[in-house]
Formats: C-alpha cells, sequence, structure tokens
C-alpha cells in the first residue's frame, strides 16, 4: 500500500448542478431508536458540507451493523437521518434506497439538498460486491466520493464495483486525512517511532507486527497477545489465551527483533475475568487456573517512558480486558502517557475502539493529533495491504 496513494480528491470535482454519490461511514450505535454516538456522523460533516457549498445535491450511502442482506427494522437508518439533519441543520431526506420498491431510481434532487439511503446492507448484494447493485447504486449520482475509511477495506459494492463506475471517483476529507496521517508511519515519520498493539489475537495484529518492524524503533505488545509471546519464551501462561499454532512465529519474532518488541514484565492475574481476587505477578508467574489480564504497574511505567521518548506513536489495541475497570488500568496509563507526549510534540495516531475509548472516556480526546475512524482499515493499512475502497478511485 502506497503511503500517498495519489488519488482524486473532491476538492478536484465540478459539482456544479451535478448529483453526488458519497459513501460515508454512518456506522453509529443506536439506543431506544436514536444516535447513541454521533462521532462518526460529525467526521462525515466536512464532505458533505463541502459538496453543499459546490453546488451539488448529496445523496448519502452507509451501512449500519450486520443485518445479514435482508432488512431489519432494529437497524435502519431513519434515526441517522434524523440526527444528521440536527447536526447539518438542514433537511435531510430518507429513501429506501436501491434496495426497496425505487429499484436504483433516484427521486428529483436540487441543488444543496440531501438525501441518505437507507442501510446498504439490507441488500445481499452489498457484501458480495454484486455488479448489479453496484450499478443501481451509481444510478443515484452523476459523481462518487468515497469518505468511509471505516470500509475501505472491504470488497463491497458501494466501495468497490460501484466507485468503478464512475471515471472520476475520488476521496473524501476525511479518508484522504486518514490516508495521508497513517502514511506518516509507512514513511518517513519522525523519530524514535513507538508503535504500541494490543488486542487479543497475535493473528490479528502479526501481519502489521510483521509490517511495522520495517518501519518502527520499537513495539510494545500489551493485551491477550502478550501470552503468546510467553509461551513462546516457554513460561507459564495458566488460563491466559494462546493462539498455540502462533507461538512458532513469536519466538520467531522474539529470536530476531527482541531488541526492539517490548513485552509486558509483569501483569494482572484472576481466576477469571469476572470472579475472584486480582493479583499482581511478574509475567511468568501465574497459578495454574489463573488468567492474565491486563499489564502491571512496572509494565505501565516501561511502557509509559518509550511513549515519552517517542516523537512518532501509533497505537491500536488495549492493554488489557478494558471492559472490567479491574483490568482497564494499563490501557489508560497508555492512554495519558501517549496524551502527554503530543503534548510535548510528537505525532499520535490511536486506532480501535478500545484504544479510542481510553482516549475518549479519559476526557484525553483533544490532546492527541489523529483519531482514526477505522480499526480493520487501520490495521489493514499499517500491514501494507491494498484497500479495496482506495483502489477503485481515479488516480489524481
Amino acid at each position: 500500500m502506497p503511503t500517498n496513494p495519489g488519488k482524486l480528491t473532491l476538492a478536484d470535482l465540478d459539482l456544479r448542478g451535478r448529483r453526488l454519490l458519497l459513501r460515508a461511514d454512518l456506522n453509529a450505535p443506536l439506543a431506544n431508536g436514536r444516535v447513541g454516538d454521533d462521532s462518526r456522523l460529525r467526521a462525515a460533516l466536512p464532505a458533505i458540507r463541502a459538496a453543499r457549498e459546490m453546488g451539488a445535491a448529496v445523496v448519502v450511502t452507509s451501512h449500519l451493523g450486520r443485518p445479514g442482506g435482508a432488512p431489519d427494522p432494529a437497524l435502519s437508518l431513519r434515526p441517522v437521518a434524523e440526527r444528521l439533519e440536527e447536526l447539518l441543520g438542514t433537511a435531510v431526506a430518507f429513501d429506501s434506497g436501491p434496495a426497496g420498491p425505487r429499484g436504483g431510481v433516484p427521486p428529483e434532487l436540487r441543488p444543496g439538498e440531501v438525501l441518505l439511503l437507507e442501510n446498504l446492507r439490507f441488500h445481499p448484494g452489498e457484501t458480495r460486491n454484486s455488479p448489479e447493485f453496484a450499478a443501481a447504486l451509481a444510478a443515484y449520482g452523476d459523481e462518487y466520493v468515497n469518505d468511509a475509511f471505516g470500509a475501505a477495506h472491504r470488497a463491497h459494492a458501494s466501495v468497490d464495483a460501484c466507485a468503478r463506475r464512475f471515471p472520476r471517483a475520488a476521496a473524501g476529507p476525511l479518508l484522504e486525512a486518514e490516508l495521508g496521517t497513517l502514511g506518516l508511519a509507512l514513511g518517513q515519520p519522525p523519530r524514535p517511532f513507538v508503535a504500541i498493539l494490543g488486542g487479543a489475537k497475535v493473528s490479528d495484529k502479526l501481519p502489521v507486527i510483521l509490517s511495522l518492524l520495517r518501519h518502527a524503533d520499537r513495539i510494545l505488545i500489551g493485551g491477550a497477545m502478550t501470552y503468546t509471546f510467553t509461551a513462546a519464551r516457554g513460561l507459564p501462561t495458566g488460563r491466559s489465551l494462546v493462539e498455540r499454532e502462533r507461538v512458532a512465529e513469536a519466538a520467531e519474532l522474539l529470536k530476531e527483533h527482541a531488541d526492539r518488541l517490548a513485552l509486558p514484565t509483569d501483569h494482572c492475574t484472576a481466576p477469571a475475568p469476572d470472579t475472584g481476587p486480582v493479583r499482581i505477578l511478574p509475567i511468568g508467574e501465574i497459578e495454574a487456573e489463573w488468567m492474565g489480564l491486563d499489564i502491571g504497574p512496572a509494565s505501565r511505567a516501561a511502557f509509559a517512558a518509550h511513549i515519552r521518548e517517542a516523537a512518532t506513536i501509533v497505537w491500536n489495541g488495549p492493554m488489557g480486558l478494558f471492559e472490567d475497570p479491574r483490568f482497564a488500568e494499563g490501557t489508560t496509563a497508555v492512554a495519558h502517557a501517549v496524551a502527554e507526549a503530543t503534548g510535548r510534540g510528537a505525532t499520535s495516531i490511536v486506532g480501535g475502539g478500545d484504544s479510542l475509548a481510553a482516549v475518549r472516556g479519559s476526557g484525553l480526546s483533544g490532546r492527541i493529533s489523529h483519531l482514526s475512524t477505522g480499526g480493520g482499515a487501520s490495521l489493514a493499512f499499517l500491514a501494507e495491504r491494498p484497500l479495496p475502497g482506495v483502489e477503485a478511485l481515479a488516480d489524481a
């Protein structure tokens, strides 16, 4: 994946009197028929506003959840349309879209008007990257812009087959910013460059580790994936999550890159995630029936020291079972360390649901350089995998 894809952008298009098909990421949680967290809607506002100012009528599309290719009233985007209307301060029409009775025949729209189509995943053709569904969707626009970085790693109809039907398919401002910021990490980042990776499975992060070893000066590893590396060192892991099929790969990484991989030296252990006492022990010391569920205080201090020295920081994944307050301290400590380093001039990039939740829950959102909107897309980019939703766009 090139760090500077050189794609056409929204600003390159002439949208006067045109109808823009805008693929956004409005995959927001719903609660009691209302949007529970509107951060993704707010992230989509600049593209919508810019297109309206450029004289376009804007047809917005998005997915929501995983309805399985059939309509599900609980996953309708209608509440999103209502909240989007409030945020924009202008009317947002709602339409069943190409999956519904209109069959891909769009209503008339005047310049400046906004229409939101129903959940793309109500149609089985979306996730299958169906050419027929892409054609029905493309009928809604004269021009196309993808601003949904969070879906750019999926070869779905709205980001791939549909985009390829437009000779000047372009990137929106959010997608452009994500590619530029993440591209910094794989280009010529200010050094030292420290990457922080957490989460449950080494298999999810192994391609990212291998890629970042070509770019980062040090990689800090936390979360349950720690224990596959612990097992690779021949140390006991109790009932902690270990991917046995990945132990050999972890051992090879430690053999070749021990000086650049920083692992926890202590951990918080318990009999189970939701019951029993918590003991802080050195890594490698654990009761046979216990589990490691967070990095310990010594590891937090060591990780913070590495982060403090960094000029570029990329963080994806929690340090422990972040959902349980007893095992959230490691993730919270990293969040504060990253914010403090940013305040001293480092460039920080944070992605992944739990990492973002830790930053926001700690009131640190404004102290991070860039909050990435796409967890899976961020990982795919950092692993230097092609992103279908970017490759489908026209070159500048």
